[in-house]
């Protein structure tokens, strides 16, 4: 692979987004409007939190989930793009991936407020419909068909890292690293003509360190895992990832799932869907979709153990994959 030069100056942007941070590198051979840059960025993630969020009781979702049942309700072309994904990733995940557990994740802590054991018990004795059963979109508008509480945890911030890497190719950068958190997307190559080198993080809830690597042009990132976000009860720990089957937090899961695909929020809603399905159902639905994904699993000492499905990941747990291409 040729070298390009390397003379360039390094640009890293960063700024808050959805309770956590977004960032974005880039190295430029020219003088640019970097304020200018770092504001059309952080408006990227703003109008995503304004549409997405649950902590946003004016958010574009929030009101949807107020609308009653049957009334249609406009609905920004964004939003709609990214409930249409999650609709079809529900679809080709058998429901594993649920847009729909909104009053499950509220009730257990996992929204804008603390648990609520009345909730608990609400969440696990409704009856439950997958979202895309439930949903329907017309033009600008949607409505609901039955009760339904949306959330998006699982794929906004994914989508919020695609708006970042879109925004950057707005002003012209076409070879860039953009994250929120955990989330990447990996835009063309670095200066020296490599592709962009990744960590996957250990699951390890005392201390950030890689378990992996992975070495991505074109191509996006994302991790769903069970040692960030939790409750404890009765003293064990529980995944903020709900089961949509018990309306309830995983029971048994992977320590993480990391899946690699074209966009942020194909891979944030596929990581989430391959989590709830398990090691096993995960890895058999990634293969037939032929997804890439990197499945870590705890054996009895705690020690984390390399499953990979798909050409960008081998059996050997500190393997270098290469999204080039993708």
């Amino acid at each position: 692979m040729s070298k390009m030069s390397t003379e360039r100056a390094r640009i890293a942007l960063n700024g808050p987004a959805m309770g956590t941070r977004w960032s974005a590198l880039f190295f430029a051979d020219r003088v640019r409007d970097t304020d200018a840059i770092r504001a059309a960025l952080q408006a990227a993630v703003d109008e995503v939190d304004t549409q997405m969020s649950m902590w946003n009781a004016e958010s574009a979702l929030m009101r949807i989930n107020a609308a009653p049942v049957g009334d249609w309700v406009v609905v920004p072309e964004q939003l709609r793009a990214v409930l249409r994904l999650g609709l079809e990733i529900g679809r080709a995940s058998g429901g594993a991936f649920d847009i729909g557990m909104g009053d499950a994740v509220t009730a257990w802590g996992f929204g804008p407020g603390a648990a609520a054991p009345e909730g608990i018990r609400a969440a696990m004795d409704a009856p439950r419909r997958p979202a895309q059963e439930v949903l329907e979109i017309e033009g600008m508008q949607l409505r609901k068909t039955a009760p339904v509480a949306l959330d998006l945890n699982g794929i906004a911030k994914g989508h919020g890292v695609d708006r970042l890497a879109e925004t950057l190719r707005d002003h012209g950068i076409a070879d860039a690293l953009v994250g929120i958190d955990g989330e990447m997307r990996a835009m063309g190559l670095r200066p020296d003509g490599e592709a962009w080198i990744i960590a996957v993080e250990a699951p390890d809830p005392d201390r950030r360190t890689p378990h992996s690597v992975l070495a991505l042009q074109d191509a996006a990132v994302a991790t769903s895992g069970d040692y960030r976000h939790w409750v404890e009860v009765h003293g064990r720990r529980l995944s903020h990832t709900m089961d949509p089957r018990r309306g309830a937090p995983l029971i048994a899961s992977p320590a993480s799932v990391t899946v690699v695909a074209r966009t942020c929020a194909e891979a944030d809603a596929w990581a989430t869907a391959l989590m709830v399905l398990g090691a096993e159902r995960g890895a058999d639905l990634a293969r037939q979709r032929g997804l890439d994904a990197l499945f870590l699993l705890r054996d009895d000492e705690g020690n984390a153990m390399g499953v990979g499905v798909g050409r960008l990941f081998s059996e050997e747990p500190a393997a270098i994959a290469s999204a080039e291409g993708r």
